[in-house]
């Protein structure tokens, strides 16, 4: 994968979780570039993501760094603030930044005291390794419970030239569609104003990572950054903006598609398609309810067209239908017909639900225009035994 020029990844192990594997990871851009952020919408919320907020206003939206680590959240401990302050200090200092351009993130373990030598005393090893080759070293090194890491990337070709997107992200558990839901970095060379990479960001989460469920639990540490360095010298025109903001979202989507394929202990993908509700919003909020109905879960998870499961979620999303008006579709088979039962070959289903990817549709008949697409995965006991010891 080529990375979008201008920037630089390294990653190396500095014994913050047990595993002898990477757990700090370093993205620099040779100039400060326009970054813009969203953040957990949990009201418990981790030092890194308190301090990057803070230091995203001090610095009027400027990122020279981020420094991300594992195995731990730096959440809810008594020197959570001091650890994340430090490690900016530091990185600052010796990347000749302000401290308040360099951004912190973390992920793990909520409520276990990190080190602060261990973060502090790797960074010159860290910085050492910078290079441009290096985001896929970064992207594994922020895994936890993750299987695989999550990487993407899109060139955009504008009159001017191309530019480039490259993006990675961490997720598998804890993964909940009120922004973020995980660790996300999402980078390009082009130039792109401050105003315009923030509003990109906005509609590109909606699109995305506010597109997946996993449990239904929103993390204290969920970070997604967008930053835009123009060290390719490609600033897009009016007219090509939707273009980049394309590219940037796909990207995006990419991203958060792998962490619904990853989910913990799942073994099935599910997409999950409304349309016929009054509204985006309202179908949003169907799909959503759907998504992490455990009942939906566990049914696709054995593979059983339990589709009064789909029926029910929906009813409880607060959202104003008609049950009689209302479709499910499974595998893309009628089940359900006006809120009743549909005639269908139930073996023939068994086994079409029994593929790695199964997509849901409730269709509401009716004038109304709004639809959405969602994205999870099943719930199987896989997901237990990995949260029951997950500390140990």
């Amino acid at each position: 994968m080529k990375a979008p020029l201008g920037f630089a990844f390294s990653a190396t192990y500095a014994g913050i979780r047990q595993a002898q594997k990477d757990d700090l990871a370093l993205i620099v851009s040779a100039l400060p570039a326009n970054a813009a952020g969203v953040f957990t919408q949990n009201r418990v919320q981790a030092a890194p993501v308190k301090l990057s907020r803070r230091h995203l206003k001090l610095s009027r939206g400027l990122v020279g760094a981020v420094v991300i680590n594992a195995g731990n959240a730096n959440c809810a401990t008594r020197t959570g603030d001091r650890v994340a302050a430090l490690t900016c200090q530091t990185a600052g200092k010796l990347l000749r930044l302000p401290p308040y351009q360099v951004l912190p993130a973390s992920t793990g373990v909520i409520g276990v005291e990190l080190d602060a030598a261990r973060i502090i005393d790797s960074l010159p090893r860290l910085i050492e390794g910078l290079n441009p080759s290096r985001l896929e070293d970064a992207a594994n090194a922020i895994l936890t419970t993750d299987l695989v890491p999550k990487t993407a990337h899109a060139e955009v070709h504008l009159r001017r030239g191309v530019a480039r997107v490259a993006g990675f992200t961490k997720g598998s558990g804890m993964i909940h569609p009120q922004m973020a839901t995980t660790l996300g970095f999402v980078m390009t060379d082009a130039h792109i104003p401050l105003p315009s990479l923030r509003t990109m960001l906005k509609r590109g989460v909606e699109r995305s990572y506010n597109r997946i469920s996993v449990d239904g639990d929103t993390s204290t540490n969920d970070t997604l950054l967008l930053l835009a360095n123009g060290a390719s010298g490609v600033r897009p025109d009016p007219k090509e903006m939707p273009k980049m903001e394309a590219a940037i979202a796909q990207v995006m989507e990419t991203l958060a598609q792998a962490i619904a394929r990853d989910g913990e202990g799942a073994s099935k993908f599910i997409t999950i398609l409304v349309a016929g509700a009054p509204s985006d919003a309202a179908a949003a909020s169907l799909a959503r309810a759907i998504a992490n109905s455990p009942l939906v879960k566990t049914a696709v998870a054995g593979a059983d067209a339990n589709w009064g499961r789909i029926l029910s979620a929906a009813g409880n999303a607060g959202v104003a239908f008609d049950p009689s008006k209302a479709d499910v579709f499974m595998q893309g088979v009628a089940v359900c017909r006006g809120g009743l039962a549909a005639p269908f070959d139930e073996p023939a289903l068994k086994a079409a639900l029994g593929s790695r990817e199964c997509e849901i549709r409730l269709a509401l008949r009716g004038k109304g225009k709004g639809a959405a697409r969602f994205w999870t995965c099943d719930l199987t006991e896989e997901y237990i035994r990995i949260n029951a010891s997950y500390r140990t």
